[in-house]
């Protein structure tokens, strides 16, 4: 799931608004979620971040808002556009990230993307990491090719392939949603 993140060495990061959610954790505080994760993930650290995205019906999970992508290192959009519904949480949560004392890669946002005129949580964040390569939802917006660009020097011997994600996120989330990841040895 989407619920966390880790750079793998014990630092995570999730949203607020999901993990605090009492539809999800209703009897639970910040304090007793990250000793559950310690216990069963190894959680050693925590990066609170505030909301997900705009219309995000996974209350906000953090990998449509962002990603480790080496340890230490963080990838959070940033608006591109005057319209982009997202512009100030993508500011929020490199704010946060930097006061935490992560190198923040500042990457690309889709913008506005809309479904039958309502805003979509269209994110490339959402990316999945497989052993050879890392599939990027794409949405035919303006930036397809500069986040692809953006995400390849963080990993060099994977091909960083492009593919469409629009009725994925239709049905709610996109490849890294879809997916179990199986760490290798």
């Amino acid at each position: 799931g989407g619920a966390v993140d880790t750079d793998g060495t014990g630092l995570f990061v999730t949203t607020e608004q999901c993990l605090l959610n009492p539809n999800r954790n209703p009897t639970l505080g910040r304090e007793q979620i990250e000793t559950l994760l310690a216990g069963s993930l190894g959680l050693s650290d925590m990066l609170w971040l505030g909301d997900g995205l705009v219309n995000d019906h996974t209350d906000g999970h953090v990998d449509n808002l962002a990603r480790f992508v080496a340890p230490g290192v963080i990838a959070i959009p940033q608006a591109t556009t005057s319209d982009d519904p997202n512009a100030a949480i993508y500011a929020d949560a490199a704010s946060r990230a930097r006061a935490h004392g992560l190198t923040v890669a500042p990457m690309p946002s889709p913008g506005r993307v809309e479904v039958d005129g309502e805003v979509v949580p269209a994110s490339y964040m959402n990316f999945l990491i497989a052993n050879a390569a890392v599939i990027v939802p794409v949405y035919g917006a303006p930036n397809d090719r500069a986040i692809l660009d953006a995400l390849a020097p963080f990993f060099p011997g994977r091909a960083i392939v492009p593919l469409p994600s629009d009725a994925i996120l239709a049905g709610g989330g996109s490849f890294h949603c879809s997916s179990q990841q199986m760490p290798g040895k």
